[in-house]
């Protein structure tokens, strides 16, 4: 498999389980509640939000192929969309660790006060829990997506990934399935940090191509004798960890300042807060039963 398609069914897997996650909790929050007439506004607000999601990926393809018409605009625009993305991701991978302990509770008391002010408040929380996800998916997809020779194996890619996280979140909410959700997001993160580390070295590419970056025939080594790109096994390690045989300099170096201290910084051990609670949908098997 290439590297376009494993980083888009990755981001489609992790993105797509953490809305699926945060719907869960909405929904059994609602349904052990007696409240089951507000699930309709609250589906309204997800399809709302997948809806818009999938508008702002189209706009990026749209402005990309349509409006930029000469090539150095394009590669600016695909340099400057991956930078974004990296720190989209790098934010969201840390911003998950930290609040995950606190997002069921969280949701809880905005649902509840959104029910007080009525419907159009409900679909509004669903909107606002989901759109995040989704925009983050967009741009992510997006910007991982660029290095693909076959346009359509990206968008396979990351429809695999979100059916399989619709499917494993399904499972989890009805207790069919039994996953440590702690260590699943530890792991994807690390594998979203190495994916983050691919895009931003794409972007420095794309940089150099628009001539911001000088350096564009500078290589940092060039092994393609023993890394073919074209092998099943030269694919399969871009695929994982987004080496290439030949980058510039200035790919090597951004790759590696971002890779290690990102990834020292994410699997250094949280400290905890006296008293803190321990509750919450990364750390437990069955969203459904924290919704409770």
């Amino acid at each position: 498999m290439g590297q376009a398609f494993l980083a888009s069914f990755l981001i489609g897997l992790r993105e797509g389980l953490e809305a699926t996650l945060v719907v869960s909790i909405l929904v059994a929050y609602l349904v052990k509640s007696g409240r089951r007439k507000q699930l309709l506004p609250l589906w309204l607000g997800v399809l709302a939000a997948v809806a818009l999601s999938v508008l702002f990926g189209g706009l990026l393809s749209f402005t990309e192929t349509t409006l930029l018409a000469d090539y150095r605009s394009r590669e600016l625009f695909e340099a400057i969309t991956s930078v974004i993305a990296v720190a989209l991701v790098t934010w969201m991978i840390f911003w998950m660790r930290r609040t995950s302990r606190r997002l069921k509770g969280e949701l809880h008391g905005k649902l509840e006060t959104a029910i007080g002010v009525g419907t159009l408040a409900v679909a509004g929380i669903a909107f606002v829990s989901v759109i995040r996800e989704g925009l983050e998916t967009a741009l992510l997809f997006y910007a991982a997506a660029q290095g693909a020779s076959d346009g359509a194996t990206p968008l396979v890619a990351i429809s695999l990934g979100v059916l399989a996280a619709i499917a494993l979140g399904a499972g989890l909410y009805a207790g069919a399935i039994r996953v440590n959700l702690g260590r699943f997001f530890t792991v994807s993160g690390v594998l979203l940090v190495f994916v983050a580390a691919g895009i931003l070295k794409y972007g420095v590419h794309d940089f150099q191509e628009a001539g911001v970056l000088p350096g564009l025939d500078v290589l940092a080594f060039d092994i393609s004798g023993v890394l073919d790109p074209d092998s099943w096994y030269g694919a399969t390690i871009a695929g994982m960890f987004n080496i290439t045989a030949a980058p510039t300099v200035l790919e090597a170096l951004a790759y590696v300042v971002y890779l290690v201290p990102v990834l020292a910084l994410f699997l250094w051990p949280e400290r905890q807060a006296p008293g803190r609670g321990a509750a919450a949908p990364t750390t437990t098997e069955n969203p459904s039963h924290v919704a409770a």
